[in-house]
């Protein structure tokens, strides 16, 4: 018993009854909780029942209001049917006398017809006498023009008879026309492949046409590549070698031509075999078209008889365009002056003062047919055709080609000011002038002959999104012209066509009158007679510039005159307030007080926010179907504003918004009318009220990121978000931030692309105004890390980049050779290189549209763009400057290529290479028999599989047995253990140094397999793309086979499915080589790509060097190409040593 009473003494009743009336007061809170809870729960559903219970009130309330209604028509139809009888008989007796009218009407046609089958009858027998007594003159001048030609031979003997009399005598001077032909060729030799020599001439030598003919004869046939594939890709860019755009289909690759030490643009998309045209093909063409070519030539617009009579080409131009005009009869054409046109394109004229030379010769540059090299032809502009000839001597003899010139043909003028790009029916033919003077005088004139009265060829289309653009009927002068009519800032610039890129001329809009022309006065038929078949419904504005004569445009449906005077009147700068919508009249009015806040136009029901729909837009549309597209605009925007933002259904949001935004980025005329519409729904009558739903300002956000628009519209936007922006509410909020972002759009321009799901989810659930730059995305590292980079909607990869630099302490791109590079959306191995100006919300937003249509019916928001930061152009003046991140990004580079065989080393330097990237990542190596535990065996062994997967080629460590492997991580620990002790920095240093013996170090090599007479079936190389040229490898044992610097290389880029370069050998038995490649589609646009912009990288340090005359710099630069040999050279065998260099 004692026992017991000691066991159960040391309990402490008192604390275990405390512990109890605690847990007891923790279950009474947590019950109350419940209590409290239960009560919310149930007042929420009494209120939910009382809500049920009213609406179903009102419905039974209109229910009542239908039935009356319904019963009150069913009491009027009785009373109506008599009066619908009346109107029917009135009708009836409307349409008899209508039926009438047009009887007459038809006998007044039928007259018509008889009159005007019996002119022309007399207009028949007209032509026929013209035509016989044409063909007599023809054959007159025929006859003349056999005479002068063999007068013009014998002349030519006697000349080269007197010529070689002189030389002989004289000795010293030359006389004779093709001799002054060497020292030009000599010139243009050092002009056009010359890229990176100096400025000593290159050794004189002739392209003969007989040699190129050889060649071409023995190339055989070229067979479609085996890699067709329609991956992704990027556009193709310009000259400077900035991406312009990015679509990841439709891929087009480039071709390019070195031009003074810079690789231009020639063709953005692959040669053909007849692209350029064939010279042999030309030569038999005409050959049969010489005899015609003179007849015509003689009889031309411009020859000397058709001047005689008079004969003009603006006059038979116009003849059919005449139509007069409102006040044709009471304007002074005398006085009036015309509206101010564009430069001529031709400033000289002929002896009658109307026509403009339509011929023209010279030397030129012309692009040869199968073989892509440049070639020096004499060329003759004659009759609306262009022949050339080997030399001005050769004028007499056949030519070596003909091109015809018709209204459809194009020209082109390339990036580098000195190449055109003239485009027929048939062929495109490239040409280059010594000068671009030269090229500028050869344009006007060309353009002179295909009857386009353009302006100078320099003057592209005016820059700036255009305010409104159409086809309009413009009348002035009594002469009416169809033209293309494109409104850009206060100028009205009209083209021949759509696509033409030259305006024909433009009218100045500032301080002129626009107003629309009462046409109950005119006449319908004098507009008819114009053979425009214009209808008596058109509208007209008048266009009355200062100190200048009135232009009349003729619109031919209401919506689109009302759209036109509108923009034509802001573009004035008149105060008219009458034309326009409701909307743009109460802007123009603020406008005009200059925004003054207490006025009551503020408070106007147009300007505030409505719960109910539009009935027409807020802006004027030029078609009734935009009107359409913009009230649906605005029931989306209804939609995505009441709708309440709600995390799991998100998508809802992100569908309204992308579908909104879409359709304005594909019809730009909507881009004012949702900026209206949503400065109107983020408005309140009454200032004390709630400013509206939050969704307002957000979308308004994301509008404002892709596009802004047109004054006044851009000052209304401005003016509100100032009136609202304030910091203390999340309302003022948004609006700074829409602050920044038309700030941002201002300076960056407009976006491509719609908003991407990560920018709509930033801006609806993150409250993108705390930060400067709202988005953010990870940019991976080649060492498997990443660093993630804020932006904003208007980044583009350039800023992106500086962002990227300094917060990883990167130098430039153009100092270190990186890129950016982003994954192909359709999963495949591809990179896709970006930079210039293109905005990284754009390439998000492409990225993703590309991934949903290349996957659909996958799940959506699975797959992100990867960003990756790498190098690209690598020189080997660039590695003093070195930052650490750059050596550890570069080392981990080079073990990628390591581990897919693009690097050659034999097993014993592989070995020593992992070991230095283990001592790296992971550290000093650990034995395993440190301890007794068997721990830290296992971890050793871990780490030893760890790094011969990771930094171990693939080709020697496949198919080893487990004997082969024990051993492998055996050697591997030895030299792992050996670099105990050693820093990163250190090894990084080894690694690199080690990999730099390598000549090809840094280079980019792609899979190829020549095609060519020269090639077995079955051999595959890689083609080395490094700083000093393209090198042609082995494809097992990487040895140099051939190898050509980039001043060597004249032409480059896609020809059919092939990659193809043009060769300069400086040679005078095959003076070029033309070599084709068979790769993937997607890497012949990349090396194209790469070649260009390692060319246009040397030619910027070039030029920059030359500026900076230093000596030291210059020899140090200069002696990358001359340690490889130039052009083509043989086999090495001993180009790389059997065994590397030992490390340790």
């Amino acid at each position: 018993m004692a026992e017991l009473s000691e066991l159960e003494g040391p309990v402490d009743w008192k604390e275990r009854c405390v512990a109890l009336e605690s847990q007891l007061m923790k279950f009474r809170v947590q019950a109350s909780k419940i209590r409290e809870l239960l009560a919310e729960k149930m007042q929420q559903l009494e209120r939910q029942v009382i809500d049920a219970e009213r609406q179903a009130e009102k419905a039974f309330q209109q229910v009542q209001v239908m039935e009356e209604k319904l019963k009150a028509a069913n009491i009027q139809t009785s009373e109506s049917e008599t009066r619908l009888y009346k109107k029917c008989q009135d009708l009836e007796s409307v349409m008899q006398e209508k039926d009438d009218i047009i009887q007459s009407l038809e006998l007044r046609l039928e007259e018509q017809k008889q009159m005007r089958l019996q002119e022309a009858k007399i207009i028949e027998e007209k032509a026929a006498k013209i035509k016989e007594w044409v063909t007599v003159k023809l054959n007159e001048l025929e006859v003349e023009n056999q005479n002068l030609r063999f007068i013009n031979q014998n002349q030519t003997e006697e000349i080269r008879a007197i010529q070689s009399q002189l030389q002989e005598l004289q000795g010293k001077k030359i006389s004779c026309v093709s001799t002054p032909k060497l020292s030009e060729g000599q010139r243009l030799s050092g002009l056009t492949f010359g890229c990176f020599l100096s400025r000593g001439k290159s050794p004189p030598h002739e392209v003969r046409s007989e040699e190129v003919s050889k060649m071409a004869s023995k190339e055989p046939e070229f067979t479609e590549g085996k890699c067709g594939e329609d991956s992704a890709t990027i556009l193709s860019c310009s000259a400077s070698g900035l991406y312009t755009s990015l679509i990841y289909k439709n891929m087009t690759i480039p071709v390019y031509t070195t031009l003074k030490g810079k690789a231009t643009q020639i063709s953005s998309s692959p040669f053909l075999d007849d692209s350029s045209g064939s010279e042999e093909e030309d030569s038999s063409r005409s050959s049969s078209r010489t005899s015609e070519s003179d007849t015509r030539s003689r009889s031309g617009p411009n020859s000397p008889r058709a001047m005689k009579r008079g004969v003009s080409v603006s006059s038979v131009a116009s003849e059919s365009d005449y139509a007069i005009p409102p006040d044709a009869y009471c304007a002074d054409t005398e006085c009036s002056q015309p509206e101010q046109k564009l430069p001529k394109t031709c400033s000289s004229s002929s002896e009658s003062g109307k026509n403009e030379p339509l011929e023209k010769s010279g030397y030129l540059l012309k692009m040869s047919g199968k073989v892509k090299t440049w070639k020096r032809r004499w060329f003759v502009l004659k009759g609306g055709e262009l022949l050339f000839y080997k030399s001005p001597s050769d004028v007499i003899r056949k030519p070596q080609g003909h091109i015809e010139l018709s209204a459809s043909c194009s020209i082109v003028k390339g990036d580098n000011k000195q190449t055109v790009q003239l485009t027929t029916e048939k062929h495109t033919y490239y040409l280059t002038a010594d000068s671009p003077n030269i090229l500028e005088e050869w344009i006007k004139v060309l353009q002179n002959v295909l009857r386009v009265q353009a302006a100078n060829p320099l003057c592209l289309q005016p820059e700036g999104k255009p305010t409104a653009k159409g086809l309009l009927t413009k009348v002035k002068h009594g002469y009416s012209k169809r033209v293309w009519c494109t409104l850009v800032g206060k100028t009205l610039y009209y083209f021949r066509s759509q696509e033409d890129k030259f305006p024909l001329g433009q009218i100045k809009l500032w301080e002129a009158k626009v107003e629309e022309v009462d046409r109950s006065c005119d006449s319908d038929e004098d507009y008819e007679a114009s053979g425009r078949c214009l209808l008596s419904t058109h509208y007209t504005i008048v266009v009355h510039p200062k100190d200048q004569g009135p232009t009349y445009l003729l619109i031919g449906s209401k919506h689109e005159k009302d759209t036109w005077l509108y923009h034509l009147t802001v573009a004035a700068g008149s105060n008219n307030v009458n034309v326009g919508s409701e909307f743009e009249q109460l802007v123009c009015k603020l406008l005009n007080i200059e925004g003054e806040p207490s006025s009551q136009i503020w408070r106007h029901p147009t300007l505030c926010h409505s719960k109910e729909g539009i009935l027409s837009p807020l802006t004027t549309l030029p078609s009734e179907a935009l009107q359409t597209e913009a009230i649906k605009l605005f029931k989306t925007c209804q939609l995505f504003i009441n709708a309440a933002v709600d995390s799991p259904a998100i998508d809802y949001h992100i569908s309204l918004a992308q579908s909104a935004l879409q359709v304005c980025l594909t019809h730009p005329e909507l881009q004012n009318e949702i900026c209206c519409q949503l400065i109107k729904q983020t408005r309140r009558r009454q200032p004390q009220n709630q400013p509206g739903p939050l969704q307002g300002w957000q979308l308004l956000a994301l509008c404002v990121g892709l596009f802004l628009p047109h004054h006044p519209f851009l000052w209304l936007l401005q003016l509100h978000l100032k009136r609202n922006a304030d910091s203390r509410t999340e309302f003022g909020k948004y609006a700074i931030y829409c602050q920044r972002c038309v700030e941002r759009t201002q300076q960056n321009g407009d976006r491509e692309a719609r908003p991407s799901r990560m920018e709509i989810l930033s801006t609806l659930l993150r409250n993108p105004y705390h930060h400067s730059l709202p988005f953010s995305i990870p940019v991976h590292f080649m060492n498997g890390i990443y660093q993630v980079v804020g932006f904003d909607a208007s980044t583009t990869v350039e800023e992106f980049l500086n962002t990227l630099n300094q917060d990883t302490g990167m130098r430039k791109p153009a100092q270190s050779g990186f890129a950016l590079f982003t994954d192909d959306p359709s999963g495949k191995e591809l990179e896709h290189c970006l930079q210039g100006n293109i905005k990284i919300c754009d390439i998000i937003s492409k990225w993703e549209q590309a991934s949903k249509e290349q996957q659909s019916g996958k799940c959506e928001g699975t797959r992100t763009v990867r960003l990756t930061y790498k190098n690209r152009l690598y020189f080997s003046m660039q590695a003093r400057g070195e930052t650490d991140r750059e050596k550890l990004l570069l080392l981990y580079q080079t073990n990628d290529q390591i581990i897919n065989g693009l690097f050659p080393l034999n097993k014993d330097l592989a070995l020593e290479m992992a070991a230095l990237l283990a001592q790296v990542e992971i550290g000093d190596f650990e034995r395993p028999f440190s301890t007794p535990a068997g721990h830290n065996q296992c971890k050793a062994s871990q780490n030893l599989k760890q790094v011969i997967e990771k930094f171990y080629p693939k080709r020697y460590r496949e198919g080893c047995s487990e004997e082969q492997l024990r051993q492998l991580y055996q050697r591997l620990s030895t030299r792992w253990m050996a670099l105990r002790g050693h820093s990163a920095a250190d090894c990084v240093r080894i690694y690199l140094t080690v990999a730099r013996k390598w000549p090809f170090f840094g280079a980019k090599l792609f899979f190829a397999k020549p095609i060519g007479p020269s090639s077995s079936g079955n051999t595959f190389v890689w083609l080395a793309i490094h700083e000093n040229g393209l090198s042609v490898l082995e494809y097992t044992s990487m040895r140099l086979v051939v190898s050509y610097v980039y001043k060597s290389l004249m032409t480059f880029g896609g020809c059919q499915d092939n990659f193809m370069v043009v060769i300069n050998t400086h040679s005078k038995d095959r003076p070029t080589e033309k070599l084709l490649f068979a790769m993937a589609k997607p890497k012949i646009l990349e090396i194209t790509l790469l070649i260009a912009s390692y060319i246009n990288n040397f030619y910027q340090q070039k030029a920059a060097l030359h500026h900076l005359s230093a000596p030291a710099l210059l020899s140090a630069k200069t002696q990358g190409p001359h340690a490889r040999a130039m052009g083509s050279q043989a086999l090495l065998s001993n180009s790389r040593p059997t065994k590397g260099p030992t490390l340790l």
